[in-house]
């Protein structure tokens, strides 16, 4: 099964996205957003981004996990991972990002 991109509205009334493995894993979340077009706009720059291992700052948590940043170009966050027990572990969440974006089919959940 391939990955696919929810958009969806959270409690606050915004706009946010997830990237989920075939699996259904979330494997990256996105910022909240006033707009559905931001959102939309947010997917489409996980995937232009997703390809370039630059893009990915790779970060270890106060308390000894490990999580990742996917950035775009002018350095802004553009989505999040969960937090991993393992170096590892991150860097396959990493892997399944790359794998997953390009051809994801995005999920519209918010109903406008």
């Amino acid at each position: 099964m391939p990955g696919k991109f929810e958009i969806y509205k959270d409690a606050r009334g915004e706009f946010r996205f997830r990237l989920k493995a075939g699996n259904g894993q979330i494997i990256l979340a996105s910022e909240g957003y006033k707009r559905k077009a931001s959102a939309a706009s947010g997917v489409e720059s996980v995937r232009k981004n997703a390809a370039m291992d630059q893009r990915f700052e790779r970060k270890a948590t106060r308390n000894g996990k490990f999580m990742f940043n996917l950035m775009a170009s002018n350095g802004q966050v553009i989505g999040t991972s969960e937090v991993y027990e393992k170096e590892s572990s991150r860097d396959n969440g990493i892997e399944s990002v790359r794998k997953n974006a390009p051809d994801a089919v995005v999920d519209d959940k918010t109903g406008d």
